[in-house]
């Protein structure tokens, strides 16, 4: 039997719509049209799923898309033709469309639909890893650490249906002239090369360009690890001027950043009714019996484009000149023994829920650095400051990812300013929850970094 190699199957859409408005109208007709006509709605609805479809775009689905991201197109796909579904029930008054029986059916259809999409993701990694179908061929041109990691990713990974060919290098005892790896890519009829921006001088980079474009080849770029490249550039255009942004950042539209306000709002009420109700005056009794000094322990921290506000905290500390200059270390003698408990269980941090339910703050989100150390590691940190786009949060990418508290070496900060850039340029509801979900899990378990 041959196996078809390719960059993807013409008919996965195609199916993947059918099965969609086959679920749509089945289930349509099960739960409303038994007993009456339903043209209009099968019409209309259909009509609508494409188009929503398109606009999302919902079957913008690829072999490297994470699980996240197709479940956030899940639910944003439901909720427009949520809406639409009630806006037919309006038009024309359908007597089995009552509002309970519309819930029932757009939850059977989340379902169905999620467990349809699933099983297509999941069937074509079998198909990849057990039968080695639905493959693209790949060269590497590069040498260096993350070149490496794209090697073993691709070998130790053959669902995703990547089969690397070679690795090459213009540098080096082993160097290769362009004009070979572009043999050698036509020969081997290679679909997708893999450079490291950090090895290709500008000639040998449009060299490359020009050898994909006319040749119908992917060429994408593995950025240089010490200066945090941005994850994509996006491209606009005005009028027919091309435009090119450095990065993209989900929240920068405007639902997204009127969703994440409102759970911000819901989960700070309930944090606040639900724990600091009681727990403060608690924890004041215990922090005032051991030092003098108030309650909660205020500090001006930089927020969203790098203004300041004032960041609310547990006292943890005997009161000191230093708190807003030197950051806490392990076995710091200003911290008292309660304040030792409140920051080893990061119960210390829960009343920035006041900052989050002000808009000051998120509950997700890059955390914020005292205004001393913004300055200091702005002018040290590449791309330090590029975590200012948003609004800083209690827990974050960064902290469940083990680079919280202390900043021990280099190393930490720049892996913290990694994540917090991957978290701005990749954000949605779900990696919110699993970041939520993943910080309660460390407050259960504990956490080494907590001192």
């Amino acid at each position: 039997m041959t196996i078809r190699q390719g960059r993807y199957s013409k008919f996965l859409r195609p199916i993947s719509y059918i099965i969609d408005l086959t679920l749509v109208n089945g289930l349509g007709y099960l739960m409303f049209f038994r007993h009456e006509d339903g043209m209009n709605f099968f019409l209309f609805a259909s009509i609508s799923w494409v188009v929503i479809s398109i606009i999302s775009p919902f079957y913008e689905v690829y072999r490297f898309t994470r699980l996240t991201v197709i479940f956030t197109k899940i639910v944003k796909q439901l909720i427009v033709f949520a809406l639409v579904v009630l806006s037919i029930s309006a038009l024309w008054d359908f007597d089995s469309m009552t509002p309970a029986v519309i819930g029932q059916y757009i939850i059977a259809l989340f379902i169905c639909v999620s467990l349809a999409k699933y099983f297509v993701y999941f069937a074509l990694q079998r198909y990849r890893s057990d039968f080695g179908g639905n493959f693209r061929r790949t060269v590497v041109v590069g040498s260096n650490g993350n070149v490496n990691n794209l090697e073993h990713f691709f070998k130790e990974n053959p669902e995703y249906g990547y089969k690397l060919h070679a690795t090459m290098t213009f540098r080096g005892p082993n160097a290769i002239s362009v004009e070979e790896c572009c043999r050698f890519i036509l020969e081997h009829n290679i679909d997708e090369i893999y450079c490291s921006e950090k090895e290709l001088n500008p000639e040998q980079l449009n060299a490359l360009i020009d050898f994909a474009d006319n040749n119908l080849k992917i060429i994408k770029f593995l950025p240089d690890e010490k200066r945090l490249s941005s994850q994509s550039l996006t491209r606009d255009y005005y009028d027919y001027i091309p435009v090119v942004s450095l990065r993209h950042m989900p929240l920068e539209i405007p639902i997204n950043r009127q969703l994440k306000r409102g759970f911000d709002i819901l989960f700070s009420i309930m944090v606040m009714v639900l724990l600091l109700s009681w727990l403060i005056p608690i924890l004041g009794i215990l922090i005032k019996l051991e030092t003098k000094g108030p309650i909660l322990f205020k500090q001006k921290r930089n927020g969203f484009n790098n203004h300041e506000f004032t960041c609310y905290k547990f006292r943890s500390m005997i009161l000191n000149d230093e708190a807003d200059l030197i950051q806490v270390t392990k076995g710091d003698e200003r911290v008292t023994r309660v304040g030792r408990l409140l920051r080893r269980t990061s119960v210390d941090e829960l009343p920035q829920f006041i900052n989050v339910f002000l808009g000051d703050m998120s509950v997700v989100g890059p955390r914020p650095h005292m205004v001393s150390h913004s300055q200091m590691y702005a002018s040290s940190v590449d791309k330090f400051m590029v975590r200012h786009f948003v609004k800083p949060g209690i827990t974050g990418l960064a902290q469940i990812k083990g680079f919280r508290g202390e900043v021990e070496s280099p190393v930490d900060i720049i892996n913290r300013v990694k994540y917090d850039i991957f978290y701005i340029e990749n954000w949605s509801p779900l990696l919110d929850f699993k970041i939520i979900l993943q910080t309660m899990y460390k407050f259960i378990r504990g956490d080494k970094k907590a001192y």
